[in-house]
């Protein structure tokens, strides 16, 4: 064991020698290169990065988001100024989705950091359509967070700021389609969620100007304020229920005629006349309980008879009213004196329906309903290529819902003449419908290309010299070797020196190889000479 450590030992020590300074110095240097990015990768590995969760928050409210996140145990930072707070960079989506249901921010704005992305020579319509697509695209991730939700497309439409204080400021919009798991059912909340996520995400956007449906055109709505039946004794639900009697009929009748035509081909527009006057009354009824002989039921009747006959003095009897049913007498009276009397009385009581009724009016009524269709051709220019019977068709459809939506008074005293006149259904193209948008080309600043073609050439050359200095350095290395051959080269013994009686002696061998007579007659003439 001692002899391998030794030798290990003895030959890392040669190994070590034998390398010249350049490649110590690029050995060591490589080295301590792979510690320093192994220590920067593993500080950026469990280094916590900290976003901002929301911003512009008033003190309160921080303080209450600072308890909701205590509670869950989630390690949060205060922004300098205390109206921002910090969160971990991969709990920014579940936490601003929990803390939506729980109904968190009542102020401020989400914070979502796209502006990352921007630098300098980005012009300011680059900058608010990137400003645009980052906002939808975050809040479809927030969206697919809750639970049922496989897909959120989202479209929002801020107005441009106004250059003078006197233009009227546009509110936002914002629709969202949802693509759903097959029979789910979102609860209160969660709608709610979602509306106040994009509520909150968006200046200026109020929860009316939010639509949000799924893919089969079912449509997601908070619940109304007029919900209860109380605040229609204010104009302003007074409106709001309007708006939302106005609402459905128009979802309705789109979906129905947009199945029908096509989504992209029917316009629909309804306008409602709302009794809002509520009535309450007490009626006390008393009506006969056989209505066809106007009689009561009896409950008790009593009947005296009296019958008397005799001599020697006339019947007496005073005769009741002709009228009066219940008590009559009746009687026989004698030319001499003598006669028969008889009286009978009968009592009956009878007893009616007596009826006590308490009637509250609904909150209002559909007093008048105008419904108006713009149905496109399936040639939009052709208003011929309409098949027959399918305007007809529409109009019987829109006057059924108006019998049918209209107050049953109001509706009893209309015609059919007058139930057509509030439908109005017309045919003719849809110039100003919404049209694909072609793909955008993305723009990139020039300054992208520059600092890309520095970053490229700056490749270019560490590729350059790299190599230089690996084909230089094996160089040096052939060469170090041929100048160690060349040290250690030794002559050898062996090696004759060229002199005039060798290089006759090895021509002779030729010859004698080669020419063997010729030989044979030369080394015969040199004997005889000798």
């Amino acid at each position: 064991m001692n002899e391998r450590l030794t030798k290990i030992k003895n030959d890392t020590s040669q190994f070590w020698t034998s390398r010249s300074k350049k490649q110590k110095i690029v050995m060591i240097g490589s080295v301590l290169g792979v510690l320093l990015l192994a220590t920067v990768i593993t500080i950026f590995a469990t280094k916590t990065t900290y976003v901002p969760l929301y911003k512009d928050l008033s003190t309160r409210e921080i303080g209450q988001v600072k308890e909701a996140l205590d509670s869950q145990g989630v390690k949060y930072e205060i922004a300098p100024g205390g109206t921002s707070i910090l969160v971990p960079e991969e709990q920014v989506d579940a936490l601003l989705v929990q803390l939506a249901s729980e109904g968190y921010p009542q102020t401020g704005t989400i914070d979502y950091s796209f502006a990352n992305s921007s630098g300098f020579g980005m012009t300011d319509n680059e900058f608010n359509l990137l400003k645009k697509a980052a906002t939808e695209t975050e809040i479809a991730k927030l969206i697919k967070n809750l639970e049922g939700v496989k897909d959120a497309k989202v479209m929002i439409n801020v107005p441009e700021e106004g250059v003078f204080l006197k233009d009227v400021k546009e509110e936002a919009t914002a629709s969202i389609v949802l693509n759903t798991d097959p029979g789910y059912k979102f609860t209160e909340q969660q709608i709610a969620t979602m509306y106040n996520l994009v509520a909150k995400s968006i200046p200026n956007l109020n929860t009316d100007n939010i639509v949000i449906s799924n893919q089969f055109s079912e449509y997601f709505d908070l619940h109304a304020a007029t919900a209860d039946g109380t605040s229609t004794t204010t104009a302003e639900g007074q409106l709001q229920a309007k708006k939302l009697v106005e609402r459905d009929l128009q979802r309705q009748v789109q979906s129905m005629l947009g199945t029908l035509m096509g989504q992209d081909k029917v316009i629909v527009s309804v306008t409602t006349d709302i009794d809002f006057k509520k009535e309450n009354r007490e009626e006390n009824l008393v009506t006969p309980v056989d209505e066809e002989n106007m009689e009561g039921i009896a409950i008790s009747a009593q009947r005296i008879t009296e019958q008397y006959s005799g001599t020697g003095a006339a019947a007496t009897g005073t005769p009741e009213a002709e009228t009066t049913t219940d008590n009559f007498t009746t009687y026989n009276e004698g030319a001499t004196g003598n006669g028969d009397y008889e009286r009978t009385e009968e009592t009956i009581n009878n007893d009616v329906n007596r009826i006590r009724k308490d009637i509250q009016e609904a909150p209002y009524k559909v007093q008048d309903i105008g419904i108006q269709v713009i149905v496109e051709p399936p040639t939009a220019a052709d208003a011929a290529s309409l098949p027959d019977g399918v305007r007809e068709d529409i109009e019987k459809i829109l006057s059924t819902i108006v019998r049918t939506t209209i107050s049953k008074d109001v509706a009893a005293e209309l015609t059919q003449d007058q139930i057509d006149e509030k439908v109005a259904v017309s045919v003719q193209p849809l110039n100003g419908k919404a049209t694909d948008v072609a793909n955008e080309k993305s723009v990139i600043p020039w300054w992208v290309w520059v600092i890309g073609g520095i970053l490229l050439a700056v490749i270019l050359l560490l590729a350059f010299f790299i190599i230089r200095s690996r084909k230089r350095e094996q160089e040096e290395e052939e060469l170090s070797i041929l100048e160690e051959q060349e040290e250690l080269m030794i002559e050898d013994i062996n090696e004759e020196i060229e002199t005039e009686a060798t290089m006759r002696r090895k021509q002779l061998e030729k010859m004698a190889k080669e020419k063997p007579d010729d030989f044979a007659k030369l080394l015969r003439s040199w004997i005889a000479e000798d």
